[in-house]
């Protein structure tokens, strides 16, 4: 009778063996999950990186872009005492190449005299009354827009016709 109760206290072979293969196969998922964790975080910690890397490179290619504008305001400042129609053809020609870099950069400069107030475009800072163009027209550009109609860099500060009355 002893025989019987070792045979049934002890686990059949064929359980045992099922009991190791499933510990084998946690500690096989266990690793790879702790492998795939590590993987994730050293991804993560890549791409922060890289985009910082990127973040600085764009940096330096806008501030690259404005290297020349400074140049020729330096140029314009040495040579003050000179003819004052120069120095004001001078101050034209460098607005005018910083304009050529805000454009270049996808930012170009919108002239909305004219057009409807559109208040995703335009800022109105004002209104005037007006008989000779419809109400919600803008009169006047105070300050204008930079980009175009799907990336606006800044909104253009406009007076808008008024009903008279």
């Amino acid at each position: 009778m002893a025989d019987q109760e070792t045979d049934t206290d002890a686990a059949p072979p064929r359980v045992e063996e099922a009991l190791e293969e499933a510990r084998e196969k946690a500690a096989e998922m266990e690793d790879r999950w702790r492998r795939t964790a590590a993987e994730l975080d050293n991804f993560r910690k890549r791409v922060a990186r890289e985009s910082g890397q990127q973040r600085d490179t764009e940096r330096a290619l806008v501030a690259a872009s404005w290297l020349p504008v400074v140049d020729n305001l330096e140029l314009a400042l040495e040579h003050a005492g000179a003819d004052d129609e120069a120095i004001v053809e001078g101050v034209r020609a460098v607005r005018d190449q910083a304009l050529a870099v805000l454009s270049g950069l996808g930012y170009p400069r919108v002239d909305d005299s004219g057009k409807r107030f559109d208040p995703a475009l335009h800022e109105a800072v004002g209104t005037t009354p007006s008989a000779e163009v419809p109400a919600g027209t803008i009169v006047h550009v105070v300050r204008p827009r930079y980009g175009d109609g799907t990336r606006v860099l800044r909104p253009a500060g406009v007076v808008v016709a008024a009903e008279e009355g």
